[in-house]
């Protein structure tokens, strides 16, 4: 999930909040049953923000005063390095029992065989609670190498005040398409302001993601060889966003080099009227807007639909693991409505399951942009980029500094479409 790079640094300053539990770098997978017959698992957890490590504590100080049998050890881990952790880890057999990841980190992983399969482990009520499209985003082989606890989507944020001072009503509604955000945003556009500021430093994840809406796949998929399409429906996104910087001029162009972090002191003073950014960026909005500061989130974006892929962060298995019978239940627990609408509301991102969905929505209120969030991850379908094997080095090398180029007025939409294309003949063997 697109967390990692704008709270860095206070995933170094929680680090160690995980009282009495190993550090990082520690983990094993060998058969840890004591002379008593109690089973001891290592769960490493990625929580950072203060409410979610005091949630993720309390979950598991629960499940071990109801379970004295199998006893569950948390262990700290970053965002920052927890792949190539995990690469050494997972190859050695010293992986934790339990791992804390993300979808698009993990399917290599699943792909080496490197999960155990916990499809007979999760319940006919909890598969009937997920949508499909995010089951099939955590299948590889068949097999299901993970279960989903929260996720995020791309929305769009807006300052009423600056709305109400345009004579711009805040929309309503199950979605708010694409032509009228544009139309939204070029009424917003003044002297000194922008409607829109946008952080698009780091442009891949949210084109790909925000492409869903106008049926944009990219990939296709056949056993392990993948192909790329750039076509109308990839382009939408990349087409629009450029047409409100350069067109409309309702974009700041500046906020495109910028991370959504650096938007917001732009968004609190009005600069902006509107941003797009990840759905937890609520939290900052809540935590850090100056007093008397109006906000709302959006409907969802639409094109042909809402949809957007499923990234959701996990929780997996080592296959390396004697007790995935008991580490499975463990993760039923925690995935359990009680557990993950609060999980949900401390960190400001969407339950995975639909009966947590419905228990923030009525712990909430659906105040302070709860509403739309959650409405926001009700279209959430499997994304075929998820099971690339090539993907994140194309993300990487290819796609992002070929979007910034773009979105800088570098290139022309052409060019852009051409230099994804034959930089996946590079990266992913060729086609």
């Amino acid at each position: 999930m697109q967390r990692r790079t704008a709270l860095t640094a206070m995933l170094a300053a929680t680090a160690a909040t995980l009282t009495g539990c190993a550090t990082s770098g520690g983990g094993s997978s060998s058969d840890d049953t004591d002379a008593n017959g109690t089973v001891h698992l290592k769960f490493q957890s990625l929580a950072f923000a203060d409410t979610t490590v005091a949630q993720t504590k309390k979950a598991v100080k629960d499940w071990n005063a109801k379970h004295p049998k199998v006893q569950i050890q948390l262990i700290q881990g970053s965002w920052d390095n927890v792949h190539d952790q995990l690469v050494t880890q997972l190859a050695g057999g010293t992986a934790p029992d339990i791992i804390h990841d993300e979808n698009a980190d993990i399917i290599g992983f699943g792909q080496q065989g490197y999960f155990a399969d916990l499809k007979p482990y999760v319940s006919s009520a909890l598969r009937g609670n997920v949508a499909d499209g995010v089951w099939n985003s955590l299948t590889v082989d068949g097999k299901l190498i993970a279960v989903p606890t929260l996720q995020q989507t791309y929305v769009v944020f807006a300052n009423t005040t600056a709305l109400g001072k345009a004579g711009v009503s805040v929309p309503t509604g199950k979605s708010l398409s694409w032509d009228d955000f544009r139309a939204m945003a070029k009424k917003l556009t003044g002297k000194g302001s922008y409607g829109v500021g946008w952080g698009l430093k780091q442009p891949a994840a949210t084109v790909l993601n925000l492409s869903a809406n106008f049926g944009g796949t990219w990939f296709h998929t056949s056993g392990d060889d993948a192909s790329l399409t750039v076509g109308t429906a990839e382009m939408q996104v990349p087409r629009r966003i450029h047409a409100m910087a350069y067109d409309d001029k309702s974009i700041d162009p500046t906020s495109l080099t910028q991370s959504g972090g650096d938007v917001l002191p732009g968004f609190y003073a009005g600069k902006y009227a509107m941003m797009v950014a990840g759905s937890y960026v609520a939290q900052q909005i809540q935590e850090q807007a100056p007093k008397g500061f109006r906000w709302a989130v959006l409907p969802p974006l639409a094109g042909t639909s809402s949809a957007q892929p499923a990234s959701s962060q996990t929780l997996s298995v080592s296959k390396a693991t004697k007790h995935v019978k008991e580490a499975a239940q463990f993760i039923n627990y925690f995935v359990a409505d009680a557990n993950l609408a609060k999980l949900a509301q401390s960190d400001w991102l969407i339950p995975a399951t639909a009966s947590a969905r419905t228990a923030v929505r009525e712990q909430t209120g659906g105040k302070d942009g709860w509403d739309q969030i959650l409405t926001s991850g009700e279209n959430l379908v499997d994304a075929p980029f998820l099971h690339v094997k090539n993907y994140p080095q194309w993300k990487d090398q290819i796609a992002t500094p070929s979007l910034q180029r773009y979105l800088a007025n570098d290139i022309a939409a052409s060019k852009l479409a051409d230099q994804l294309t034959s930089g996946w003949k590079q990266v992913g063997g060729g086609h």
